[in-house]
């Protein structure tokens, strides 16, 4: 995990969006059948724990629903995501900021990369 140092100080986070394509099938490879969609919602909450640096991960229903809706053992192979850092509005949060995950949809995964919204 590389720090967010710049010439010596600690960057400040601020509120951001990304676009990403995670392969789901990789990291889903010998995972016994009724454990893949609970490990693949898994998989992607850590993903955007290491890329957002944030511990509050909020998934969308419609994401959910997307790796849900061909059962818990058939898990699609890939999935775009949109994930937002966004400010707590809660003054008792512990984290001042949290992320959102979303789901988008395409056509195709060609030529795709992670992009800034």
């Amino acid at each position: 995990k590389m720090p967010r140092v710049k010439d010596g100080k600690k960057k400040e986070l601020e509120q951001v969006t990304r676009d990403y394509t995670i392969n789901l099938h990789k990291s889903l490879q010998s995972i016994q059948f009724k454990k893949r969609a609970p490990r693949a919602i898994r998989n992607i909450r850590r993903f955007a724990q290491t890329q957002m640096f944030t511990k509050d991960v909020r998934i969308d229903t419609s994401l959910n629903r997307f790796i849900w809706h061909t059962g818990i053992k058939n898990v699609p192979r890939k999935v775009r995501i949109r994930i937002s850092r966004k400010k707590n509005d809660d003054e008792d949060a512990k984290e001042k900021f949290f992320c959102l995950i979303q789901h988008l949809q395409v056509d195709s995964f060609k030529d795709l990369k992670t992009e800034n919204a």
